[in-house]
């Protein structure tokens, strides 16, 4: 006996499930919003600030004997930009990469109208994908304004020049330029981790604070965790061990090694974690 024929299923004319929620339409949305405006805000002011307490409080590097990075911040806009990224690589750039992660799907079903996004109709993946890539894309722009605010407000009080190595020795401004892109590039895919966490924990809960703030807490877990050496070899699993690993991108011959390993343990967890907000996101009853 042949099968019964499946009846058709019926579409509206003109409908495309790949033209819904387009990432323009969705990214106007996101700009538009006070969170976005006011962390805009911060990364811009902080190079601002970074630069006022040097002039208050001097050569940064004249009460201490020990060299680093902080030491060469006033040498010149690239070592300004530069200090900038170190001093907000290891807390303040997580923010807004939870923050505009973790508020996405979340934020939705705290203002009730994920449920009717789901019956425009925009399909789970469509949906999800394109909050997904607004989020990727508003991280960042993050972490690109801060290191040029900080060039441009460095070279404006310090001067052009090259970049100075608290290790002794300097690099021509083109070289500069292309190891500070290689700087943020890393530090992009080594917030990967927190981005997947913050949006899983997006597609798991109602509560947009519950997703940045969860995210952001594990991410000091994992920091804290780091600092235990009885761990031993098992904190090399851990992608808090590799957050500064491009500060091997300042040093007179640029190395890769310790780069690699840590981008590829946070493309790893990151991509576990995508697929699991997918997977677990298709089969969530949504109420919201």
């Amino acid at each position: 006996m042949s099968k019964l024929a499946e009846p058709p299923v019926e579409v509206a004319d003109g409908y495309r499930a790949g033209r819904t929620l387009p990432l323009r339409v969705e990214l106007v949305r996101q700009l538009k919003r006070r969170r976005t405006m006011v962390m805009g805000g911060v990364l811009f002011a902080l190079p601002i600030i970074l630069l006022i307490a040097f002039q208050v409080g001097g050569d940064p590097g004249g009460n201490n004997n020990r060299v680093n990075l902080m030491d060469t911040a006033t040498a010149s806009g690239a070592n300004f930009a530069a200090v900038n990224l170190f001093s907000a690589a290891g807390f303040l750039l997580v923010i807004p990469v939870a923050l505009f992660c973790g508020d996405t799907v979340a934020s939705e079903a705290s203002w009730s109208s994920l449920r009717y996004l789901l019956a425009a109709p925009v399909p789970r993946a469509r949906l999800l994908w394109s909050k997904l890539a607004v989020g990727l894309t508003l991280s960042l722009a993050a972490l690109v304004l801060l290191p040029i605010v900080a060039l441009i407000v460095g070279t404006a009080a310090y001067g052009w020049g090259p970049l100075q190595l608290p290790t002794g020795g300097t690099l021509p401004t083109s070289t500069a330029a292309v190891r500070i892109l290689i700087v943020v590039a890393y530090i992009m895919v080594s917030q990967l981790v927190t981005a997947a966490l913050a949006f899983y924990l997006s597609t798991r809960t109602d509560a947009p604070l519950g997703a940045v703030g969860g995210a952001v807490f594990l991410t000091i877990i994992g920091s804290v965790l780091d600092e235990v050496t009885a761990l031993g070899d098992w904190r090399h699993f851990l992608p808090a061990h590799w957050q500064y690993a491009w500060l091997d991108a300042v040093r007179p011959q640029l190395e890769w090694s310790d780069m690699i390993q840590g981008t590829s343990i946070s493309v790893t967890y990151a991509l576990v974690l995508f697929a699991l907000a997918f997977r677990g996101f298709a089969r969530k009853d949504v109420v919201s």
